[in-house]
Order: C-alpha cells, then sequence, then structure tokens
C-alpha cells in the first residue's frame, strides 16, 4: 500500500516521506486535510488539486473519480480545520519532554499524580511546574498551570505568543482552556488521559472552531515512558493502602 504516482505527483510522494506518510493506511490516519495543511507548513507550494490527490490516494482512486460531493466536503474540512504547524524536531521533543517528567517525579516524591510540564520559548525553558493540588490547597494547581503561571511571570506577559508546553499527560478541560487562553502555540503531551482528556481523547477544545486561538496538539511524545511513571506511581499507592 505504499503511496504512487497517480494519483500523487511524485514531488509530493518525496515531501509526505519527510512527514513520515509513505503508505496508505498512514495517509488514511493523518487525513488528507491535516496532511495538506502540514505540507503547506513545511513551506511546500500546495493548490486544491494537491488536496484532492490526497484524499484520492487515501482511498485509494484517481482524483477524478471524486465527485462535486466530495470536493466541497473537503473544502469545508480545510476551511474549519484548527491551525497546523508542524512540530519540533526529534531531539527537542525528546529532550524538553524528558525534562517535564523530571519534574513530575518531584510531584510521585510529595504523594501528587505525577504529571510535570515546560514552557518552552525559541528553545529556552521559560516555565516549569508539576502537579501540586494536594500541598498548595489549590485545586487548579496542575502541572500545566503552575508552568503558565511561571513562564507569565518570566516573560511579564500572560499572552504566551511563539511558546510551546510540554507536559507529561493530555491536558485536561481547565488547562486546555487556559493554555488557549495564553495563546501557547504548540502542546506537545505524552501519554493520553482517557478519562479527562481534552486534547481529543474526551473531548478535543483545541479542534473547537468557535473558540477564537489554536493550537497546534502533538500526542504521544514520550508517551510508554509517561504512561510507565503513571502506572508506577497508582501502583505503588495501591500497595500502600493494602499493607
Amino acid at each position: 500500500m505504499t503511496l504512487s504516482s497517480p494519483p500523487l505527483p511524485p514531488a509530493a510522494i518525496g515531501w509526505l516521506a519527510s512527514l513520515n506518510i509513505r503508505t496508505r493506511p498512514q495517509l488514511q490516519q493523518r487525513g488528507a486535510v491535516t496532511a495538506f495543511l502540514q505540507l503547506k507548513a513545511a513551506g511546500h507550494t500546495v493548490t486544491r488539486r494537491l488536496l484532492f490527490a490526497l484524499e484520492a490516494a487515501a482511498r485509494g482512486i484517481h482524483w477524478q473519480q471524486l465527485n462535486d460531493g466530495d470536493r466541497a466536503a473537503l473544502l469545508q474540512q480545510l476551511a474549519s480545520h484548527p491551525p497546523v504547524a508542524l512540530p519540533p524536531d526529534e531531539a527537542s521533543r525528546r529532550g524538553f519532554m524528558l525534562q517535564a517528567l523530571q519534574l513530575a517525579e518531584l510531584a510521585a516524591v510529595e504523594g501528587e499524580v505525577p504529571v510535570g510540564a515546560v514552557v518552552v520559548k525559541n528553545g529556552m525553558v521559560v516555565g516549569r511546574g508539576y502537579n501540586q493540588p494536594i500541598g498548595l490547597h489549590d485545586p487548579s494547581a496542575h502541572a500545566e498551570m503552575l508552568a503558565l503561571r511561571d513562564a507569565a511571570r518570566h516573560l511579564g506577559n500572560y499572552r504566551l505568543d511563539g511558546c510551546d508546553l510540554y507536559v507529561t499527560l493530555e491536558p485536561c478541560p481547565m488547562c486546555s482552556g487556559a493554555i488557549l487562553h495564553a495563546r501557547i502555540a504548540r502542546v506537545l503531551y505524552g501519554a493520553r488521559d482517557a478519562k479527562t482528556g481534552a486534547a481529543g481523547s474526551t473531548v478535543d477544545l483545541f479542534a473547537n472552531a468557535q473558540l477564537n486561538h489554536h493550537a497546534a496538539v502533538f500526542g504521544g511524545i514520550e508517551a510508554e515512558r509517561c504512561a510507565e511513571q503513571l502506572s508506577a506511581f497508582f501502583q505503588l499507592r495501591r500497595q500502600n493502602k493494602e499493607d
């Protein structure tokens, strides 16, 4: 199921490979509209015809086989799609997430659910935080909230334009609202939160077109390590209750 020409132009196949999209299932998972916008974000010249070709490639047909309804639906998805940005390079993603994991470990030592977060601007950490609702007697003291507050103090502005937020667990609705209000550019999280995750697991506030700011979201960064840290914490807490 390797992507081929036609329906895709040969150059587009190479562009997609740089986004780690080499097969039809990978393109289906990413989605034609998202892949199109990521190619645009990467600086490539893209046209509506390429959008149609991407959808055709995902379906395994020629782009001319798309009917008027198919094309209109794609253009509507394009118009309503949240802004798309490319993620930071792999070394940056890994390095900053490891810093967030180290902060999460401080939370675990204090008996808090181990979640850590860092805010990054121009390659430098400008805000740090880890879960402290118990210790601070503050229901809003999630890792993301504390990292945002720290960054705002550091930069002297509550609007954190051009900043990235790394957090070990998918943000909840409260934190997602604060992230959007702060104008964070990109959110990179580790483990999914099937109970309260607001970046797609339960709801997706970042994809809500009614909100006036959108952050690009990238999940699964060091996901296994982030999930293992949480699992180990809860397992130890259960054992302590049984003893």
